[in-house]
């Protein structure tokens, strides 16, 4: 490349690209053909540039990028460099929109969650797992087993999920919480302060953060 040396980072970058245009492009069922026609790039030259026998270019990669409507640096894999952000995907579940927080898999998988005010109708649903809620603003509605409870900001909740239990708005607007799942029942451990109260015994109940 004009004999410039490249850093590790980059050659390992640009080794990923190839593998990456692949997958795009059959992940979309599309045809090198109907690639070659769409960007005018020969099918020959495309199917190098995916296998890794010719490294990847500007003039190559923006038509690409423009035929799959995918941005540059998606199929670059670049990272991004001097944003400490994390950019986080929020996702629509049964009206309320999730915000994943955990990157990495694990025993234990956290959320932001806004809940609408339409969201309202206890419908108490079971499943393996155990549930940690904290309120960070509105007001929650929890139904758990023969409990019905409201939780404000600052309020935390935590419980077996295989009770019966729901938990929404209380109809007078949004709520945003946080919530931490484990899967097969892990529990969040939480260190009280020296003279924080009596110990909670085990199981359902609530607590003041």
């Amino acid at each position: 490349m004009g004999g410039v040396e490249l850093s590790p980072a980059i050659a390992r970058a640009l080794t990923q690209v190839g593998p990456r245009l692949k997958r795009l492009r059959t992940q979309r069922g599309v045809t090198l053909a109907a690639l070659s026609e769409a960007t005018g790039i020969s099918t020959s030259t495309l199917s190098r540039l995916e296998s890794g026998q010719r490294r990847p270019s500007l003039e190559l990669l923006l038509p690409i990028s423009q035929a799959h409507q995918v941005p540059l640096d998606e199929l670059v894999g670049a990272p991004e460099v001097g944003d400490p952000r994390v950019r986080l995907t929020p996702t629509v579940v049964n009206g309320s929109t999730v915000v994943p927080l955990t990157r990495q898999p694990g025993p234990l998988l956290t959320f932001k969650m806004i809940i609408p005010a339409s969201r309202n109708t206890p419908d108490p649903r079971t499943h393996e797992g155990y549930e940690w809620l904290y309120v960070l603003a509105g007001r929650l509605r929890l139904v758990l087993a023969d409990h019905d409870l409201l939780l404000g900001a600052g309020e935390v909740a935590e419980f077996d999920t295989r009770l019966p239990h729901w938990f929404g708005s209380t109809g007078d607007g949004p709520v945003e919480i946080l919530s931490l799942f484990g899967r097969q029942g892990e529990r969040m451990h939480v260190r009280a302060r020296p003279g924080s109260g009596k110990p909670r015994a085990d199981g359902p109940g609530l607590a003041q953060a």
